[in-house]
């Protein structure tokens, strides 16, 4: 839960104690208890007919107010009410502090009817925990301030101070934490100002993000798209590349003829056809689509779409990609597939281009453009290494 999710678990159970002030200034201490009970019974009866269950907080918070509005009418002055915004803060902290300092986070599974099925890792469990204990001491600041004004101050002070200060705090917080989040992701920025960037995606290839290259080759779990692309020549061959020694990867290993990341806002085919030209001088080509797969290593997650296409070359390797080029024979390959000379993921694609290599010829495919995600694919491939 973030803290704008749980001002939105918040903001109900204070909206009576505002209608109470706007009632008690016009009509006077009686019927503002009165007005302010029966908007908090209406809050209650609306959840209900919306979610079809009774919403604690709510429940508790129409209890005080009754409780609370009758005490202060029995002794003829609305003390008792002027502090139901400091119990309820109270008891909030008290759920907070369990939370925050004992094994048992209760806001958390409080919270799990706004998230449903979201779960949270370790890093992400302890940013929440940090909100909380910035929340907590907020909350506990609050209720003491609503306490001094309802008992020493006018009533005039304490509605500015249990209504209007309660949200100034809570908008100071949130502008507090745009700010944090602006310098963080401008010092990100800077930080990796020449860094190549990536887009990050899930497995059906939609975007949700994007990090830098040395972010991505260093953090599992950050999936990003790369293409695959397998050339063979017309005696079914297959052109290899190797990959150069000072590459991060596999370095010195035999892999697909053309490899590489799709960089920020690049489209499948624009990726495909520019990482040809870099790596092998291969241009004007058709391109068949074979599937699309999610490979995860030790040190990064990759989305790889495969392709395939036929062409005789020569090829111009270019030797700032490639340490070396040439064609293999298929037997060739299935003889030292087992040796280590070739990399991970070509050994797990290789399969897929023996068994089905005849099928594919140069008119048969073509390169997906910029609306094109490329996942309508003959062969859908799900591996993890």
């Amino acid at each position: 839960m973030n803290l704008r999710q749980l001002l939105q678990s918040l903001a109900p159970g204070f909206l009576p104690l505002i209608v109470f002030i706007l009632a008690d200034a016009v009509w006077g201490t009686r019927i503002g208890l009165l007005v302010a009970v029966t908007f908090g019974a209406f809050e209650l009866v609306v959840h209900w007919v919306r979610n079809r269950v009774l919403d604690r907080f709510l429940l508790l918070d129409l209890g005080l107010i009754i409780f609370l509005g009758a005490a202060s009418m029995q002794q003829g002055n609305d003390l008792f009410f002027k502090l139901k915004p400091a119990l309820i803060e109270l008891i909030f902290s008290i759920l907070l502090a369990i939370s925050i300092w004992s094994p048992k986070n209760i806001v958390w599974m409080m919270s799990r009817r706004y998230l449903k099925d979201l779960r949270l890792d370790h890093g992400a469990m302890k940013r929440m925990r940090r909100g909380m204990r910035a929340l907590f001491w907020m909350l506990l600041a609050h209720a003491g301030l609503t306490v001094y004004a309802a008992l020493a101050m006018s009533r005039h002070a304490w509605a500015v101070i249990s209504g209007g200060v309660f949200y100034l705090m809570f908008l100071g917080f949130a502008l507090s934490g745009v700010l944090r989040k602006y310098w963080r992701k401008s010092r990100w920025n800077y930080q990796y100002r020449h860094d190549e960037w990536f887009d990050l995606v899930d497995e059906s290839g939609r975007v949700t993000g994007k990090a830098p290259r040395t972010v991505c080759h260093s953090t599992p779990g950050l999936l990003h798209p790369v293409v695959h692309l397998h050339v063979l020549d017309r005696r079914d061959r297959i052109f290899l590349q190797k990959r150069p020694h000072f590459k991060q990867i596999q370095p010195g290993k035999w892999d697909t003829a053309v490899g590489g990341h799709v960089r920020s806002g690049e489209s499948i085919g624009d990726a495909l056809k520019r990482e040809a030209k870099e790596e092998i001088g291969l241009e004007e080509f058709h391109a068949t689509l074979l599937g699309v797969y999610r490979w995860d290593s030790e040190v990064e997650s990759e989305l790889v779409y495969l392709f395939i296409t036929r062409a005789c070359g020569p090829f111009a390797v270019n030797p700032d990609e490639v340490e070396d080029g040439r064609f293999w024979r298929i037997r060739q390959i299935r003889d030292q597939l087992e040796s280590g000379v070739f990399t991970p993921n070509f050994v797990q694609e290789f399969p897929l281009i023996a068994d089905n290599h005849q099928k594919f010829h140069n008119d048969s495919g073509r390169i997906p453009g910029k609306n094109d995600s490329g996942l309508s694919t003959q062969r859908r491939l799900r591996t993890q290494q």
